[in-house]
């Protein structure tokens, strides 16, 4: 059992921890990480998007020993009915360039190699270790943990959650809130595995480029919900998700859900001939800004999913998880380094710096977005991309119609299911809250 004190402990060893941890280790202080799982990266089986800007930050040279997949050159956003889709793509050579911007990732192996620079800068890494709760002084201030191996409390002036979005230990401890089934989605997700020329062939990419395909409409049944395509080196990430109050109102099984995306037909012929290995599922943050707890108290700060750290608009999740974490170990290495305690109105230090950067910038930005999303679920997700598809085929289809009758039948029809108000009402709504 580990009796000395930490500077700091940091539970979870996801994107944010590891962040978290790196950055304290490698400038000189104490660090204890914790993490549940057989290994860093054990419970993530699915791959990702990593963003290398923030991983720079961190790791200024990952690209020499980090294991990559591909760096994206194309994405592609797809409305989808259940028999077709509309879309827009966006693909650049210039993102062949010498430090692309994103990557495909395998988390399992991603989570491993960060793990191990972590260790290597000097913290110190227990695996297959549960925190039991959180230990208090008679102040309330966190003062360490406890955790199922024998023994007393573990101590460290700092405490660092990055437990995830469905962490007992913040919410046991009454630090936070049980985060809401509207602010939490349940995704589903497979690994298809195909040789990588195949791949190429199929998604029209060389060498190691990448594309994502991400896609809304039917597919979801009416739900608020995303379903995703990323290539990897040889093999496919395919999955689906939506928010778990859906699930729980609708009783749809979302194991249903991601069978029927990868049957529609423009998915299927993408994974055709592949051999599926793994098969996860994940909660992942989506409440947006007004569902951030609160990030810090006295002797703690929480990093993250656990700090509903994610924009959904922008499917943006580990580089806010990156962010939040360095900046929480920057905020701690510089209180500490001042000789000052870690209390509530110096661990504040962390939310002036998160204010100031992307992060919550971007998610007061659409600080309105995730509910009205939520409440118009069934237009978004069923009425529009009906509508939408149906036009496109009326614009397509070659026949005896004159065009005009044509176009007067589609806004007729987008007419009959919203009405004229319902149409400005809807794009005045989402205008506002995309502002």
């Amino acid at each position: 059992m580990i009796e000395e004190q930490f500077d700091a402990i940091v539970i979870g060893a996801g994107m944010s921890g590891n962040a978290a941890a790196y950055t304290m280790a490698s400038r000189g202080l104490k660090v204890l990480q914790l993490e549940r799982g057989e290994y860093p990266g054990s419970k993530n089986v699915q791959g990702a998007i990593m963003y290398a800007n923030m991983m720079e930050k961190i790791i200024p040279d990952f690209r020499d020993h980090a294991p990559l997949e591909r760096h994206l050159v194309e994405q592609r956003f797809w409305m989808m009915d259940d028999t077709s889709h509309i879309g827009m793509q966006y693909r650049s050579d210039e993102f062949n360039e010498m430090n692309p911007n994103r990557y495909t990732i395998i988390r399992a192996q991603f989570d491993k190699w960060f793990s191990r620079k972590v260790r290597e800068v000097g913290a110190t890494v227990l695996c297959e270790t549960t925190v039991t709760e959180l230990a208090c002084d008679t102040d309330g201030r966190v003062i360490g943990v406890r955790t199922d191996r024998a023994g007393d409390v573990i101590l460290a002036d700092v405490v660092v959650l990055a437990e995830g979005v469905n962490g007992l230990l913040g919410t046991r401890t009454g630090l936070r809130e049980t985060p809401k089934p509207e602010t939490v989605a349940l995704a589903v997700k497979e690994m298809h595995f195909l040789p990588e020329e195949v791949i190429g062939q199929r998604f029209g990419l060389r060498g190691n480029e990448g594309c994502v395909i991400e896609a809304a409409g039917t597919i979801s049944r009416g739900m608020a919900g995303l379903a995703f395509v990323y290539t990897n080196k040889e093999s496919i990430s395919l999955g689906i998700g939506c928010l778990v109050s859906d699930f729980a109102a609708t009783a749809e099984s979302p194991y249903n859900l991601l069978e029927s995306f990868k049957n529609h037909p423009s998915v299927k012929p993408l994974i055709a001939g592949s051999e599926i290995k793994e098969y996860a599922a994940h909660l992942i943050p989506e409440g947006g800004y007004k569902a951030i707890p609160q990030l810090f108290g006295d002797g703690w700060v929480v990093v993250g999913d656990a700090a509903q750290l994610n924009n959904a608009v922008h499917r943006e999740g580990s580089n806010l998880a990156m962010t939040s974490g360095r900046m929480a170990g920057e905020a701690i290495f510089l209180i500490k380094s001042s000789g000052q305690r870690m209390r509530k109105e110096n661990l504040a230090l962390y939310k002036k710096m998160l204010d100031k950067s992307f992060v919550i910038k971007d998610l007061k930005k659409y600080k309105d977005m995730p509910a009205l999303i939520h409440t118009n679920s069934r237009n978004f997700f069923m009425t529009y991309p009906k509508l939408m598809s149906q036009a496109a085929q009326n614009f397509m289809r070659v026949d005896s119609t004159p065009k005009i009758d044509k176009e007067r039948a589609t806004t007729a029809a987008f007419i009959k299911e919203r009405s004229r108000w319902g149409l400005v009402s809807d794009a005045l709504r989402f205008a506002f809250a995309w502002r």
